[in-house]
């Protein structure tokens, strides 16, 4: 059969039936107005059946009048018309009475017509595709909005006593700040939870799932409870009311930001530990390292570094803190000194932060934040959370500051009211807390882990006071001494009520004492009146060459929470004689250690030491006091190891305890959080007071910095900065 040229090309998607048909018709229409002459021919010629080409002849004639008549150029052919008269003969079993076979049976119908037919049938088929897919999807709704769970994972809902508990057991954070006991609450989820024990059989985790979580300590049939519910209705939690989701985005290279209270050349333990622990983090060059102290004026700079030492510029200050800092590591230090405003408070002999002290640090910088003093640098703190700026906020606590104020006029009032500050600031800006010994308060998210080392210049002079020993020489020829700022809380009242105690007992016994301070007058006053036998000195460093030759270091503070001059005794190899306290706790492992317990056997202790030599250090110990181990404890204890191996998350491999609490946390609110939020925003409230701040003894002025700050700093002037509206 001749061929009419039919464009077989599929059409493309979301073209109509009618547009493809008159497209391809037209195509086949020119082919036909040059073969009609054929057609003439072949409709005339005689046929076993003269009705189908009849009716053929007529429909074509019906076409071709109607066009010459329209005076249409285009010949049109009446399709319908034609494909009547097949379906005619076709109803009346044409073919099955003429026994006329066609050869393929693909070819028997008109190539336009099966082009058409076949462009029909997809677009029905297409039809009822889309339409079970509609239904499909509302028979998904419909049994997602269902209560009723499928018979073959039916999960039973929670129950009263089942809310109650979780709400009890996520509540543990307020109950903690109300001071009720943990014990309590934990008690009353047990009992409420024994009513429905026989629910929490069921498990519709997979059987891996299952066994994962049950398998970690943390998770209790509660917790597998609720996720089940949670995991039947498909919840996902997507954030709390306090959340900021903008945080920063996670690079190949991470930026850690180390912020602390104090700098150099204050001889302090919050100036000179970050330093190091700056140093040694950026050692690595595994992350960028920002170390972030406080810019003073001059006026205060008199009043704190010693020696009226003042800088004009942080610049100045930024060059005098690497030149010490180099001096002792023994390497060029690559880490970034920035600076932020702050005031000194004489009556507390403290710096606090002028602003918010946040936003120093650029966004796109804030990644992970080590906040040394989180409760000194947050007490008046108004601006942005950490936890919202910072994707992993560590802080370490230096100081016991209960054990200070308990010293002061009111000390018991006060003290009650700052350690509930402290519980609220740790909760609500810091993801980790550690603490360096025992002696601090007991924080929310806390642990006890040493992360301090000792200047490397100390292990150097104790080594070489080892090798002088071997060869045969005396180089510990003087007796026993004291270090330390002069003021009464360092330990100064507890040294002179021993030695006055049991001075008959320590006839003979020579102490020289090192140090300056505000209450030095009234420390020499009392040792003079009770006729000790003390040498006092001006304080000096440590390192210094006339201490080398000392033997015993003798430090009876309490009030330390890990004194750093007891480390760095022991790491030149010389005795130390200190309290049994938890402030000496990481010491006492090391031979040369001697605590005592009581009066008597302080004076033990004493003799002891004078009476014999101390053990040189060995390999090991000189390391545990190393800045090395002190920053490998602090990315172990921090998770700061887990958090920059696995970029951005806190857990580094999908199967552990850290992950599943993550995975299962993102499914269902977490009270926990809700709380510091709030407490966060209290806060926050209560320190956009000045009136407040004032009433509860923050510096005057210390909402914002001042014109000086500006000045020194190269800032914006205050009043630009936080502008003032509604004037």
């Amino acid at each position: 059969m001749a061929s009419f040229g039919v464009d077989t090309r599929p059409a493309a998607a979301g073209e109509g039936a009618l547009s493809f048909l008159s497209r391809s018709l037209r195509e086949d229409l020119r082919l036909i107005r040059a073969r009609a002459g054929e057609l003439e021919t072949f409709l005339s010629a005689p046929v076993p059946e003269p009705d189908l080409f009849a009716r053929l002849r007529k429909a074509y004639n019906t076409t071709s009048s109607s066009g010459s008549a329209s005076g249409i150029g285009k010949t049109r052919l009446d399709l319908s018309a034609i494909g009547k008269a097949f379906e005619a003969e076709v109803g009346r079993g044409w073919g099955a009475k003429t026994g006329w076979r066609w050869e393929d049976e693909d070819a028997a119908e008109w190539e336009p017509i099966r082009a058409v037919k076949a462009r029909l049938r997809d677009l029905d088929r297409k039809r009822q595709d889309q339409a079970s897919d509609v239904l499909h999807k509302v028979k998904l709704s419909l049994k997602s909005m269902s209560f009723a769970p499928e018979a073959s994972e039916e999960v039973p809902p929670l129950d009263l006593n089942e809310l109650l508990a979780y709400f009890l057991k996520q509540s543990g954070p307020l109950f903690d700040q109300l001071g009720i006991k943990r014990d309590v609450c934990d008690k009353l989820v047990e009992s409420l939870c024994s009513k429905r024990k026989d629910h929490f059989v069921y498990d519709p985790l997979s059987t891996s799932e299952s066994s994962s979580f049950r398998n970690d300590n943390t998770c209790d049939e509660l917790d597998l409870r609720i996720a089940s519910v949670l995991q039947s209705t498909g919840h996902h939690y997507e954030g709390g009311f306090w959340d900021d989701g903008q945080k920063y985005d996670v690079a190949d290279k991470r930026h850690v930001a180390i912020v602390t209270t104090a700098s150099l050349p204050w001889m302090t333990g919050t100036a000179v530990n970050p330093l190091f622990r700056a140093a040694y983090l950026a050692k690595s060059s595994k992350q960028y390292v920002t170390l972030m102290v406080p810019w003073l004026c001059k006026s205060d700079q008199e009043l704190v570094y010693p020696n009226n030492m003042t800088f004009s510029s942080p610049e100045d200050q930024e060059s005098y803190i690497r030149d010490w800092l180099e001096e002792r590591v023994g390497f060029k230090t690559d880490f970034r000194i920035s600076f932020y405003p702050g005031k000194f408070q004489k009556e507390r002999r403290s710096i606090i932060p002028a602003g918010d002290t946040s936003q120093f640090i650029p966004s796109k910088e804030a990644d992970i934040a080590i906040l040394e003093e989180p409760e000194h640098l947050n007490w008046y703190h108004h601006g942005k959370r950490w936890t919202d700026k910072f994707n992993h906020v560590v802080g370490v606590v230096h100081t016991n500051y209960l054990e200070y104020i308990k010293r002061e006029k009111n000390g018991a009032i006060q003290a009650f009211f700052v350690k509930h500050i402290n519980n609220l600031v740790a909760r609500a800006y810091c993801h980790k807390v550690l603490r360096l010994s025992g002696a601090t308060q007991d924080l929310a998210r806390s642990m006890i882990c040493n992360v301090h080392g000792v200047n490397p210049k100390f292990l150097e002079v104790g080594e070489r006071i080892a090798a002088e020993r071997e060869s045969g020489q005396q180089s510990m020829s003087k007796g026993a001494y004291f270090l330390g700022k002069m003021v009464w809380a360092k330990g100064y009242r507890e040294l002179i009520d021993l030695l006055a105690k049991h001075k008959t007992d320590l006839d003979g016994f020579k102490l020289d004492v090192y140090g300056n301070g505000e209450d030095s007058v009234e420390v020499q006053s009392a040792a003079k009146k009770l006729d000790l036998n003390l040498n006092f000195h001006k304080g000096r460093d440590h390192a210094d060459d006339s201490l080398h030759g000392y033997k015993v270091f003798v430090n009876p503070s309490i009030s330390d929470v890990l004194c750093t001059a007891t480390a760095e005794a022991l790491a030149m190899g010389k005795f130390v004689v200190c309290a049994d306290h938890p402030s000496n706790e990481f010491f006492r492992s090391f031979p040369n250690c001697l605590t005592y317990t009581t009066s008597e056997d302080f004076v033990a202790k004493v003799k002891e030491a004078m009476t014999r030599d101390p053990q040189p250090l060995t390999p090991e110990q000189r390391y545990n006091l190393s800045w090395e181990a002190a920053t490998q404890r602090f990315m172990e204890h921090s998770e700061l190891d887990k958090v920059l191996s696995s970029n951005g998350d806190c857990a580094s491999t999908s199967g552990n305890s850290v992950d599943r609490k993550m995975r299962k946390s993102a499914s269902l609110p977490n009270m926990s959080d809700i709380v510091d939020g709030g407490l966060a925003f209290a806060h926050y409230c209560f320190t956009g007071s000045e009136l407040l701040r004032l009433s509860t003894g923050a510096v005057p002025g210390t909402l914002n910095y001042n014109k000086q700050h500006s000045v020194d700093m190269h800032l914006l002037p205050p009043q630009v900065q936080n502008p003032v509206y509604g004037w």
